[in-house]
């Protein structure tokens, strides 16, 4: 008796849990289909289930957005999950609206939760929101930015001496990308050059479900990929012996270019014009470590040796680098778990770490906390020794990174508005996520579109070599060489390694560059024509190219272009209730304009006569920095969501530019198609190769020096 009596409280449970995920989703759809949205004109939805976001994934290089645009105007909705009305707008009037109302109208929850498994937390000020927010939004000033100068200026000087080694010695090769994991080879010898399976893709690439994932295209920039059959099979008959004898890349794969004939099919796409050293270089590894660098120097006083490692062929990463490998890593994954969540707030409950993420997060929090007591240690002798009373100012190492700043101005704030160590803890990873791959993502497609209009870089290139740099800066360009060039002293101790056998003595010389003086390097980041390649490049190729916002109230967006409705209603506003999704697609915004050439790569647009003629061109969109939305908005009327390091990626940009563009030359092969994939950042894939992953392949060389003509690329 007392067996049956037990059956309807067993039953009660799963029966309560049933009804709670019927009535959350019977709610859910009420609500989109109570939404003022359904009234606005739309594409057709080709799924029940995932609407519109299949032809999405590749928005970047189908031309969607300016499609959808044309057919249903300035302000129209589409579909996402289950039929979810979802608002698109370029007009700049809601645009303006929406991003200057950052409290109001903050990212959705599903955003949120992708970033704060990739920043460790909540309390970062990518997530946070409110008051939390509020007290964590420093303004780094112009000053703390220009201290921190000297650090870009050493690893692009470094990076430079890298590629004019695999330039003259005619050895390139490729790292692997330093917060991707990768299997772990004692001997990269003994692995197999040409493995009879497919390499494992980056946990970006993979789902956990039976959806597809929007972000499958991406793989992460890799060393030595697997090689076609085709290739292998005819290279195989050819040489008549085993493929475990071919010569090894730095990670043990057989280079692509050790065959007769792809070398003549190589040489045939290297301009010939009497400066014959070219290689053909993946940039976007390459710069994914020295920007990685210099975050973890300039931000939190952290030396991550990334660069140095490639150059040294060590193929061994710091712990700090591992670690991240594996949270962004397992951040970047899509599961239908993350949108479940959203639809039903209850499974937040039951969210679990594997172990590998959970050893990760405990390193990073231990690294944090050092790097934290540190700073405090050294700021509370500087007040006891009264050597300091200000933040600003290039005093001591740990006065100039971007930790020591926020710890700063952190103490001197009230106690009730200073953070907690969580919420400094969450900065660190902040300003890795936001720091590191922008930055690396905006130079590697300027180097692309430089070396696709070889006159606007020879047009460049002459603006940066009118500023003359003493001799130990940089030599003259004629005279680089294996044998000549300097390289960047050992400044970190992750720099300090004996130099590899594959790098010539020079390279691992120890003569000291010494630091450009500020009113050099002031000098460089205002060049008229290198600003106005930046701001180009960043319109054409902006690192993040959409940002999607939630209404929290009810509100009326407002227009610049009225629109009709699907009733014939003309609207000069737009209703929307809490919950609904506003995206606004920044590169979209960028390129699109009744001139027709928006789409072409023209840095001379931003020398027109009128100081402000792009930004009337684009009818009043108030971006934080040159009219456009890249960095965020830039008039805040009720929380401020903008960039706060975008003088930060701009002086890094400029330096990195000056250095590289004045001493190397690049150019890129006209028949491979790069397109972009985005997870994140927008980065480069070559259309042909995408089982390679992301990619930016450019030929490198050393260039003619000031006194001759420079040929065409």
């Amino acid at each position: 008796m007392i067996g049956w009596r037990l059956v309807p409280a067993l039953l009660c449970a799963p029966l309560a849990l049933l009804l709670y995920f019927l009535s959350a989703f019977l709610s859910l759809l009420v609500r989109q289909a109570r939404s003022p949205l359904r009234h606005l004109p739309g594409p057709s939805s080709p799924s029940f289930f995932l609407g519109n976001l299949r032809e999405m994934h590749d928005q970047e290089n189908n031309n969607l957005v300016a499609r959808w645009t044309a057919a249903f105007g300035s302000t129209f909705v589409y579909r996402g999950f289950l039929g979810g009305r979802r608002l698109m707008t370029v007009d700049p009037l809601a645009v303006n609206h929406i991003m200057s109302r950052g409290y109001d109208y903050p990212k959705p929850d599903f955003v949120r939760d992708s970033l704060a498994s990739m920043t460790g937390g909540y309390e970062g000020l990518l997530t946070a929101d409110g008051d939390m927010h509020r007290k964590q939004n420093p303004a780094f000033s112009a000053a703390q930015i220009k201290s921190m100068t000297p650090v870009f200026w050493d690893k692009a000087t470094r990076l430079r001496d890298v590629w004019l080694e695999i330039v003259t010695s005619q050895q390139s090769f490729t790292p692997a990308d330093p917060l991707t994991l990768h299997e772990p080879v004692a001997d990269a010898r003994k692995r197999d050059p040409e493995p009879a399976t497919a390499p494992v893709l980056s946990p970006s690439a993979l789902t956990t479900s039976f959806l597809p994932n929007p972000f499958s295209s991406f793989v992460p920039s890799k060393a030595s990929p697997t090689l076609p059959s085709s290739y292998r099979s005819r290279r195989n008959r050819r040489r008549g012996e085993s493929t475990a004898s071919s010569p090894l890349s730095p990670n043990g794969a057989a280079s692509p270019l050790d065959d007769p004939e792809e070398k003549e099919q190589e040489k045939a796409r290297i301009p010939e014009d009497g400066i014959r050293t070219s290689s053909r270089i993946d940039v976007l590894p390459w710069l994914a470590r020295a920007t990685l660098d210099v975050i973890g120097e300039a931000g939190f006083g952290y030396h991550f040796g990334a660069l140095e490692s490639a150059a040294e062929r060590r193929g061994d990463e710091s712990e700090l680098a591992r670690a991240y490998g594996v949270i962004f890593g397992t951040a970047r994954k899509f599961r239908v778990m993350t949108i479940l969540q959203v639809w039903f707030p209850f499974l937040r409950h039951f969210r679990r770490e594997n172990s590998a993420t959970q050893q990760a997060t405990e390193v990073t929090r231990k690294i944090g906390l050092e790097l934290i007591e540190q700073r405090r240690s050294a700021i509370a002798a500087e007040e006891l020794s009264e050597k300091a009373d200000a933040i600003e100012g290039d005093k001591t190492a740990l006065d100039r990174d971007l930790l020591s700043v926020l710890i700063r101005s952190n103490i001197s704030q009230e106690p009730s508005k200073q953070m907690s160590i969580n919420e400094i803890l969450n900065q660190i990873s902040t300003f890795l996520a936001a720091g590191h791959e922008t930055s690396s993502s905006a130079l590697t497609w300027m180097l692309f579109a430089l070396g696709r209009h070889p006159e606007v870089q020879k047009r460049l290139r002459e603006e940066l070599r009118s500023v003359d740099l003493p001799s130990p800066f940089s030599p003259s360009p004629g005279s680089l060489s294996a044998s000549t060039s300097p390289s960047v002293s050992p400044s970190t101790p992750s720099s300090s390694h004996p130099s590899s056998p594959c790098l010539s003595s020079a390279f691992s010389s120890t003569h000291h560059i010494p630091t450009p003086t500020p009113e050099l390097l002031d000098r460089l980041v205002h060049l008229p024509y290198l600003d106005a390649v930046v701001r180009e490049g960043l319109r054409l190729y902006a690192p993040i190219t959409t940002t999607m916002r939630v209404a929290t109230a009810p509100d009326a967006v407002p227009l610049a272009t009225p629109i009709v409705d699907a009733r014939g209603r003309a609207c000069t506003s737009i209703a929307v209730a809490p919950g609904d999704i506003i995206s606004v697609p920044i590169q979209a915004m960028n390129t699109l304009g009744s001139r027709g050439d928006e789409s072409e790569f023209m840095p001379e647009r931003w020398l027109r006569a009128g100081a402000d003629a792009e930004g009337e061109r684009r009818k009043g969109v108030q971006g934080l920095w040159a009219n456009m939305l890249t960095f965020g908005g830039g008039n805040p009327v009720n929380g401020n969501r903008s960039c706060i390091g975008y003088r930060f990626a701009l002086s890094e940009i400029k330096v990195f530019l000056y250095v590289l563009v004045r001493d190397l030359e690049f150019s890129a092969d006209p028949a491979v198609e790069i397109e972009k994939k985005v997870n994140v950042v927008t980065r480069p894939c070559v259309k042909s190769e995408p089982e390679r992953g992301n990619q930016m392949p450019l030929y490198v060389r050393q260039a003619s020096p000031p006194s001759e003509r420079t040929p065409a690329l």
